[in-house]
């Protein structure tokens, strides 16, 4: 970690990144439990999440202008902007304004297209591609580590003063972080020349299809995230199960992150050993145990070790695979499959928070979080048997995420059917 805060402008740019991911897990959380606590609805607090993640089925659009812009500048003015996209909160006051909060969730969802889309630019300009892990390591570290408290002050602050005073504090922490990465200086590579919108546009998604490495541990990923969006609703019928109120879930995400820092700390050192296919299977089959602790728990307490056991899951899974997408993909690509990826991710995300939504009416929260291991499990085994051969780092000293040559497709020759037909 020495060698990376010593790369020029990073320490800034991780200043920048980690004042807006304070913000983020003090209102996060928030959303949702507002909209539980006007509504008393589970449903609808799970409807939340979902119109958070609706902006990523629109992301290869975005993807191209991410990849013809400067991503320094993206990264700047696309932190004011979110920081004027969450004021509107202020102006809730009972069940009528829910729509607000949702259309700030919308608005939140293209933030988080845009911002790591040009982070991925970004990363790859300031640092070789050995250092990528490590800054992915710390930053998911970092991320997950405000975890112990952000989620318990944003409880706290919702819970005495308001919703009102969470939006304020989250929007001056987008303010800070554009300041804090306007001073870094850093030469980017010039974008290419534009080649017709449509090709542009499906240039991330044809990049993705092309590569084996990419498009079956995305296979294994969608296949698992179809599920994980269940939490989000069942959560809360979780907590209603053991007597907690809705607040109670900020203890729930504080242990999350106890598990997130281990997570975190150990994921680079992870991938260095055994690869970033290996990792990232490994992650989601602890999220998959968790899910099991949870369903088997006789107490709380036991359902709080399921959720860190969850928390060590998430960074080893998506620190390992970011490594793996940010190596891979060519730097004049890097914005268009990161888009491409959230499209990929996103939509069953998407479909699974809705059909969670519905589900938590029918079912008891143990039958929910079965289903829930049983799919995850699947996932992982999907990546296992089709990279065999990738789950061993490369014994000449690389390892599988490696990044390949830069490919010149022929885009022309992509049409829809391809997509739809993408070998899993």
């Amino acid at each position: 970690m020495r060698k990376l805060f010593a790369q020029p402008g990073f320490p800034r740019l991780f200043g920048g990144l980690s004042t807006s991911m304070l913000g983020d897990s003090v209102m996060l959380l928030v959303l949702s439990m507002w909209v539980k606590t006007l509504t008393g609805s589970n449903a609808m607090a799970g409807l939340t999440f979902f119109f958070m993640v609706l902006p990523a089925l629109g992301a290869p659009l975005l993807g191209v202008w991410v990849d013809r812009l400067p991503r320094k500048a993206i990264l700047v003015w696309g932190n004011f902007a979110s920081a004027a996209a969450v004021l509107p909160l202020v102006l809730v006051r009972s069940a009528d304004d829910v729509w607000l909060i949702w259309v700030v969730a919308f608005l939140y969802g293209v933030s988080f297209v845009v911002l790591p889309a040009a982070l991925n630019g970004l990363l790859k300009e300031l640092l070789p591609d050995e250092l990528l892990v490590d800054a992915n390591s710390s930053l998911a570290t970092i991320k997950e580590g405000f975890r112990l408290f952000g989620p318990l002050v944003g409880a706290a602050m919702f819970a005495t003063v308001g919703g009102w005073l969470v939006a304020v504090v989250d929007a001056a922490s987008f303010v800070v972080a554009g300041l804090l990465i306007t001073t870094i200086t850093v030469t980017e590579t010039p974008a290419p020349a534009k080649h017709s919108f449509r090709e542009d546009v499906l240039g991330g998604i044809h990049f993705l299809v092309g590569d084996r490495v990419l498009r079956h541990v995305l296979a294994g990923l969608g296949i698992s995230i179809l599920v994980i969006g269940f939490f989000e609703s069942s959560i809360y019928a979780l907590l209603d199960a053991f007597g907690k109120p809705a607040p109670y879930a900020g203890v729930f995400v504080t242990c999350q992150g106890v598990g997130a820092i281990i997570g975190g700390l150990t994921a680079a050192a992870a991938v260095r050993r055994l690869g970033e296919v290996a990792v990232c299977a490994l992650g989601l089959v602890a999220l998959a145990v968790s899910t099991i602790v949870c369903i088997v728990a006789p107490t709380v307490a036991v359902v709080l070790v399921g959720a860190a056991i969850c928390g060590l899951g998430l960074p080893w899974t998506f620190v390992a695979f970011t490594t793996l997408m940010q190596r891979r993909s060519p730097g004049h690509l890097i914005g268009r499959v990161s888009t491409a990826v959230e499209v990929l991710l996103s939509t069953p995300q998407a479909i699974s928070l809705a059909l969670g939504s519905l589900l938590v009416s029918l079912l008891s929260y143990r039958q929910i979080f079965a289903i829930i291991a049983t799919v995850i499990l699947l996932g992982a085994l999907q990546i296992v048997l089709t990279l065999r051969d990738k789950l061993r780092p490369d014994p000449t000293g690389g390892n599988s995420g490696a990044q390949v040559p830069e490919p010149q497709p022929d885009t022309a020759s992509l049409h829809p059917g391809t997509i739809s037909g993408v070998d899993p």
